[in-house]
């Protein structure tokens, strides 16, 4: 089993990448996004813990004991917009899996990844590409408050400097054979 970690800052093209990925390696795709804290786990203590505002005790439970097992499961999907859980996530038994999004190479996991990919993005690109995704209101919400905490969760963890690839606005730079 091969399991391919994409970490990095909102709007760098993490789940881009991890879509091409997984059409050209035949793989599974988990998403972070669907492991993002309820309501009400959601205090003030947990949200100042770096990368507290995941879920980590579901990922832990529902994905690691399974990920590098070739094995079909499947997990909860957490929907932000309804504030709720919101279906099944099957995963397929393909020999790669990809974990894509913010936290997902967050220490408490352990070294479950064979590869660690950052995808980095300057702050002007980021805001720019999170504007034309999703509007200037929800940018605004993402520059006070998603932002600073993956930019905490970043820094305390050190989780750009120990990827494996660094990919820069669409640039990959690693010490791979690898052609993405």
């Amino acid at each position: 089993m091969y399991v391919i970690a994409i970490d990095g800052r909102a709007a760098a093209g993490k789940t881009t990448l991890a879509s091409r990925l997984a059409s050209e390696l035949n793989a599974s795709i988990i998403h972070m996004d669907d492991f993002f804290l309820p309501g009400g786990l959601r205090t003030a203590e947990r949200l100042v813990e770096p990368g507290g505002n995941i879920h980590y005790e579901r990922f832990t439970e529902e994905i690691l004991p399974y990920i590098k097992k070739i094995i079909p499961f499947s997990y909860k999907i957490f929907d932000c917009a309804r504030a709720d859980f919101n279906g099944i996530r099957e995963v397929s038994s393909e020999p790669v899996r990809i974990v894509e999004g913010s936290y997902s190479c967050h220490p408490i996991f352990g070294d479950y990844a064979t590869l660690r990919i950052f995808c980095d993005i300057s702050p002007e690109m980021q805001i720019e590409r999170i504007e034309n995704r999703n509007g200037k209101n929800v940018a605004k919400i993402f520059a006070e408050k998603w932002i600073p905490l993956e930019e905490n969760y970043f820094k305390f963890f050190r989780v750009k400097e120990a990827a494996d690839i660094l990919k820069v606005d669409g640039k990959m730079r690693n010490d791979y054979n690898i052609v993405c």
